[in-house]
C-alpha cells in the first residue's frame, strides 16, 4: 500500500479541502484500496518526507524535496487538475 501525504501550511484548510478530492478521485480510479492517506501542515513533515511514496502540497516548499512533491494547488484553482492527478497516478501505480 502506498502512503499519500496531503499537506498544507497549516495542516487545516486547503489540505483537507484536497484531501477530500483526492478521496473522491481515489474511489473514481479504483484505487483507494491501494492508497492510506496522511493530512498535516509542512512544518511536521520536514524530516519525515522520504516515509511517504506520494507527497502533495497547496504550500511552497523548499528546493530540497522539491522534486518529491507534488503541487496540489491545482485541485484550488481548477486548472491543471488532470495533469496533476495523472502524475499523482502514476507514483501510485509505480
Amino acid at each position: 500500500m502506498k502512503k499519500l501525504l496531503i499537506m498544507c501550511g497549516t495542516g487545516v484548510a486547503t489540505s483537507t479541502i484536497v484531501t477530500n478530492k483526492v478521496k473522491t478521485w481515489l474511489k473514481e480510479k479504483g484505487l483507494e484500496n491501494e492508497v492510506q492517506l496522511y493530512q498535516s501542515k509542512i512544518a511536521d513533515e520536514m524530516n519525515k518526507i522520504d516515509n511517504y511514496d506520494v507527497i502533495v502540497s497547496t504550500t511552497v516548499v523548499p528546493d530540497s524535496i522539491k522534486d518529491q512533491v507534488i503541487m496540489g494547488v491545482p485541485l484550488l484553482t481548477g486548472i491543471g487538475t488532470e495533469a496533476m492527478y495523472a502524475e499523482i497516478e502514476a507514483r501510485v501505480k509505480a
